[in-house]
């Protein structure tokens, strides 16, 4: 019976995995997929505009 409890975490955490990968795949695009882009995009001109100019780009 040692061979049982020592294959249940493996095909626990194997399954588990799957379903993981299988709602990445699916929420993938769809009709929020602008939205994500866009709110992306902003996140990250925020982000850009609040680290302002670099310190090795003017003479």
């Amino acid at each position: 019976m040692d061979y049982v409890s020592a294959l249940v975490p493996p095909v626990v955490m194997a399954a588990f995995f799957i379903g993981l990968i299988r709602v990445i795949v699916k929420t993938q695009g769809g009709a929020n997929k602008a939205k994500e882009d866009a709110a992306v995009d902003a996140a990250l001109a925020r982000a850009e505009g609040a680290r302002g100019p670099s310190a090795g780009t003017d003479a």
